[in-house]
Formats: structure tokens, C-alpha cells, sequence
């Protein structure tokens, strides 16, 4: 998830669509929190761990 954000921030940014690049700010950061919970040992979506 967080990759995705990343690639879709890029183009976002690259194209100069707004869209894109707000999406992939919300992807980047509910993937980082969901790689923060998982790594501090909270089960996410029925797993111990996020990748």
C-alpha cells in the first residue's frame, strides 16, 4: 500500500493531477499506519503482522 501511494504521489506530481497526488498521501499514510500498528505487535485485519 505504501508503494502505492508512493508511485501515484509521483505521477501525481509529474502529470499535475491533484487527484492522484491526494490519493496517494492517503495511501502512503494509512500504510504506514497500518506497518506501525503491525510492527508493535496490534493484530491488523486478523494478522500479527503487516507487510
Amino acid at each position: 500500500m505504501i508503494a502505492l501511494g508512493i508511485i501515484l504521489l509521483v505521477i501525481g506530481l509529474v502529470a499535475g493531477i491533484s487527484i492522484l497526488w491526494t490519493i496517494g498521501l492517503i495511501l502512503v499514510v494509512i500504510g504506514a499506519a497500518l506497518w506501525v500498528l503491525g510492527s508493535v505487535g496490534h493484530a491488523v485485519g486478523g494478522r500479527r503482522h503487516y507487510w
